[in-house]
């Protein structure tokens, strides 16, 4: 592990998490392509699609967690939303985590791409405008929430991403939650989603400790850093930046995948 190593992996951690505090997602969307295809960049060993599930599920831990520090005053934090969807997607990352270590790498590839295509297409559809609404006053259907949160911890279980990226796009246009209120909220629930990846990772030996330990000290440094710019950014924006991020990442898998 030379120089050129930490640098580029450090790089890769803090923009993933400075993303992630300030979009309310783990940072797995953009990290996940970034240890795939930068390494080799610069003359570095590429990572194996399991590596990069396993760092990616250990770092998240730590972005989400930073995340949710900086969001904890001002109201921004739905109790109800974290129980519910919180409950379920740790279930779900468990079972998805553990399955992961009998997939095969084209297979993991394959199921993050359908992730990415599944939140870009929701990210772009017309949003219920809810912006407005009293932060006391936002409800949702629960056991719609609970049913959600569980598909997503499976399949992002597998990818070793929190589901940060689903779950912002299913509060905004399923569940009606608030911009700011989805994006704090996201973040704890990615929290405790990445506990159960987290574990069926290290469990099953999917972990690369030193590039893991690298981008959690990046997480702890970055994460607060986004979620102050996030909090003082107009919603819309914030909302068009990430549906962008899926997006293009979407793209580049599939062209992988498919080349």
């Amino acid at each position: 592990m030379d120089l050129t190593f930490i640098i580029v992996v450090f790089a890769i951690g803090f923009i993933g998490s400075f993303l992630s505090g300030m979009l309310g997602v783990g940072g797995s969307i953009i990290k996940y392509p970034m240890l795939l295809y930068i390494p080799p960049l610069f003359g570095l060993v590429a990572f194996t699609a399991h590596e990069v599930s396993g760092i990616s599920a250990v770092q998240v831990l730590f972005a989400s967690i930073a995340g949710v520090w900086a969001y904890r005053k001002g109201g921004y934090l739905n109790k109800q939303l974290i129980i519910y969807m919180g409950g379920a997607i740790l279930i779900g990352s468990l079972i998805g985590s553990f399955g992961s270590s009998f997939l095969s790498e084209q297979a993991v590839n394959v199921v993050y791409g359908i992730l990415a295509v599944i939140a870009a297409v929701m990210m772009f559809v017309p949003k219920k405008q809810m912006d407005d609404v009293p932060l006391n006053d936002v409800t949702f259907n629960k056991p719609l929430a609970a049913i959600l949160a569980l598909i997503v911890g499976i399949a992002s279980g597998i990818v070793g991403a929190a589901g940060g990226f689903l779950l912002v796009p299913i509060m905004l246009t399923v569940l009606y939650i608030p911009t700011r209120m989805t994006i704090a909220t996201s973040l704890a629930v990615t929290f405790i989603s990445s506990i159960g990846g987290s574990v069926g990772k290290l469990v099953t030996g999917q972990v690369d400790y030193w590039p893991a330990a690298i981008m959690i000290v990046a997480s702890l440094l970055a994460a607060p850093l986004g979620a102050k710019v996030g909090k003082r950014m107009n919603t819309r924006i914030l909302q068009v930046i990430l549906a962008l991020l899926i997006a293009g990442t979407a793209i580049k898998i599939w062209i992988d995948i498919l080349t």
